[in-house]
């Protein structure tokens, strides 16, 4: 089976179909000759956003508001769940979601008149739920610090979910939002292996990065865990417990985990990823993962698409749990935040 490989910092060298358009356009492969392919660009184009806080009724979430600032990741892993959004703006899932990435330029003054509204209900804003609200687009943009700098003026609290260790250019934000235990952090911690990092998330920060930045959060008493996530049978499940010490000894107070999780065209994806990596031992990581997900690469049904299940996944289950037990880290989600100190400058504070 012939595989690209992938452009230089990029995670996929295909971008398939989108599911949506009309047309389809099939490379072929003459055999001639296979060479590594240029570095790709990334392009980012600016949009007028028409709501900034999307809401779910997912019962197997702790949250049920989002707020991502940016469309399409950089980072380019190649398992990222939200690859086949890219879809429906007429791009592929495939290297496009990696490098023509959409900005949101009107975000913060969005969140700011969504806040403001009269009906709006205090509760936690998931920041980074779909995309990395901290990839690298985000040093010249800094749309995610501006939506901080609202949600501290309202007295807001949100929880982050990032992987870029450029989370700490807004320690000034951040250490005022912590002090009025109004926000949280997580920061996703796959592998601490630097090879294996390099061609899972090309982009994202080192794992050595990822764990100082758990070390200077806690130091500037910001509440923060781990997230270890996607585990993947047979390519880095093996480093849970590694995972979970380095990281508590980095200062994390809480833990949690999700199974990979191979929607629509990340399948797809994930699969061309293994013959091109780990070709030898492909059909094993495929045949676990469908050991999970009842017979296929994905299964959707709430409560299973986080866990699994089977005996791969129970056991997964199990050596997470004592590991949270042996190192004294918890499972809690949000760190209490306050949603009682909620208030639009310039409204009328209630006199109850």
């Amino acid at each position: 089976m012939s595989v690209s490989l992938p452009p230089r910092g990029r995670g996929t060298a295909s971008n398939p179909h989108n599911r949506f358009a009309p047309q389809r356009i099939i490379a072929s492969d003459d055999g001639w000759f296979q060479e590594v392919p240029p570095s790709r660009a990334t392009e980012v184009r600016v949009e007028m956003a028409k709501s900034i806080i999307s809401r779910n009724q997912s019962p197997d979430l702790p949250f049920d508001r989002s707020l991502n600032p940016y469309r399409g990741c950089e980072h380019g892993c190649i398992y990222c769940y939200a690859r086949p959004s890219h879809a429906y703006w007429d791009l592929s899932p495939g290297i496009d979601f990696e490098t023509k990435l959409i900005a949101k330029r009107n975000a913060p003054a969005l969140l700011e008149q969504q806040l403001s509204k009269p009906g709006y209900v205090c509760a936690p804003i998931a920041l980074g739920s779909n995309t990395d609200p901290y990839q690298p687009i985000e040093r010249e943009h800094q749309l995610t610090r501006r939506c901080l700098e609202v949600l501290l003026r309202y007295g807001h609290p949100l929880t982050i979910v990032t992987k870029g260790a450029l989370i700490l250019r807004d320690l000034d934000l951040l250490t005022q939002l912590a002090e009025r235990r109004l926000v949280s952090v997580y920061i996703s911690l796959t592998t601490l292996d630097d090879e294996l990092k390099r061609i899972l998330e090309p982009r994202a920060a080192a794992p050595s990065a990822r764990l100082r930045t758990i070390r200077v959060l806690r130091e500037n008493r910001i509440p923060v865990g781990v997230l270890c996530s996607p585990m993947i049978p047979m390519i880095n499940d093996m480093e849970l417990e590694s995972l979970l010490e380095a990281a508590k000894q980095a200062g994390a107070q809480s833990a949690n985990y999700m199974l990979l999780r191979l929607p629509r065209e990340v399948a797809p994806l994930f699969e061309e990823w293994l013959q091109a990596h780990h070709p030898q031992r492909a059909e094993h990581v495929l045949s676990l993962i469908r050991q999970n997900r009842g017979g296929e690469l994905y299964d959707s049904r709430f409560g299973q698409r986080f866990r699994g299940q089977g005996v791969f996944a129970e056991l997964l289950a199990q050596r997470f749990q004592l590991a949270l037990k042996r190192l004294g880290l918890s499972r809690r989600e949000g760190f209490g935040l306050d949603c009682s100190q909620f208030a639009p400058p310039g409204g009328q504070l209630s006199l109850l």
